[in-house]
């Protein structure tokens, strides 16, 4: 069998050394210089020849930066003769551009999509896109993993005698609906419209949530529009606790300290982007098993799929 090498990128490199610790393999160096004229090099510093090569990237803050830089990786393990380039994206950034709802903009989760290929890219093992299209804007396999089961694990630890799953609109109900099913409680969603990138509207609550506690399930929290407003629904809805939770946890414009200071009784997040600021509200899970044991069953050619089960 073809060696794995595992060499990550500069946006996570906590999750990159969990993930090599959790595989038992070392974390291969890659050397980053930046020219006088603000380009970027990039060297993998060991052998790729015949490798099975995993580039550990997630696409966060300053995102365009880590964009080229996991490009430039996957040129540089093609160029090496890698025998397979498989990039380990825990958040895609341009998965929210996934659609044309505008005159004259760019699908740039499609597009990014076919740059990663072009740069060498044979395979993608991401987490929790934002949509399940952004899956087929790549012309290569991906895996789609998601951070229910660890999300789940944590809330099993407390009384959900009266507890709801909310979704905070109907496009995330489908997953909501699954994490309900792990903790076997009712779900409910939002009636949300998005009327700009800074102001989102949900006029209504289906569902039964007064007098329970709920826990909010989304994607991804950046300035965390959506949550403030769908909080001021379950305000006037008579909810008993709110517990929020997300896989991406990106706290934009001090979104976290925002949040916290609202009734919120605790934030759950993974560790899929890293977090620079701490809370006491705050819990972290880790995927980095997740994406280990993935990426070891992708090394040996066994089914990903069954770490759902």
């Amino acid at each position: 069998m073809r060696e794995i090498a595992v060499f990550g990128g500069t946006s996570h490199p906590a999750l990159t050394a969990e993930i090599c610790a959790y595989l038992a393999v070392p974390q291969r160096p890659v050397m980053v210089k930046r020219f006088a004229n603000d380009c970027l090099e990039v060297q993998l510093q060991s052998n790729c020849r015949e490798r099975d090569v995993f580039l550990i990237q997630s696409l966060v803050r300053p995102v365009q930066e880590h964009l080229v830089e996991l490009l430039l990786m996957a040129d540089a393990a093609r160029g090496a003769s890698a025998a397979r380039v498989t990039a380990v994206m825990p958040h895609y950034a341009y998965a929210r551009s996934d659609k044309k709802d505008a005159p004259r903009i760019s699908i740039g989760g499609r597009l990014i999509a076919d740059l990663l290929v072009t740069a060498g890219v044979n395979r993608v093992l991401t987490l929790n896109l934002h949509s399940p299209q952004v899956d087929g804007f790549f012309s290569v396999p991906v895996d789609h993993l998601h951070a229910l089961r660890e999300l789940a694990g944590h809330f099993r630890e407390r009384d959900l005698s009266t507890a709801v799953v909310v979704s905070p609109d109907l496009g995330y109900a489908k997953s909501a609906a699954a994490f309900a099913r792990l903790l076997g409680l009712p779900v409910a969603a939002g009636a949300k419209e998005r009327l700009s990138d800074t102001e989102v509207k949900i006029t209504a609550i289906i569902g039964d949530v007064a007098g329970r506690d709920v826990l909010v399930l989304d994607d991804e929290i950046s300035r965390g529009t959506t949550v403030f407003e769908l909080l001021d629904r379950l305000r006037e809805e008579d909810a008993r606790s709110v517990a929020v939770a997300c896989t991406h946890g990106l706290f934009a414009d001090d979104a976290l300290e925002r949040l916290g200071a609202t009734d919120v009784t605790e934030i759950v997040c993974t560790n899929s982007a890293p977090l620079h600021d701490d809370h006491p509200k705050l819990t972290v899970l880790s995927v980095g098993p997740a994406l280990a044991e993935a990426i070891s069953r992708i090394h040996n050619g066994e089914s990903v799929s069954a770490l759902f089960h």
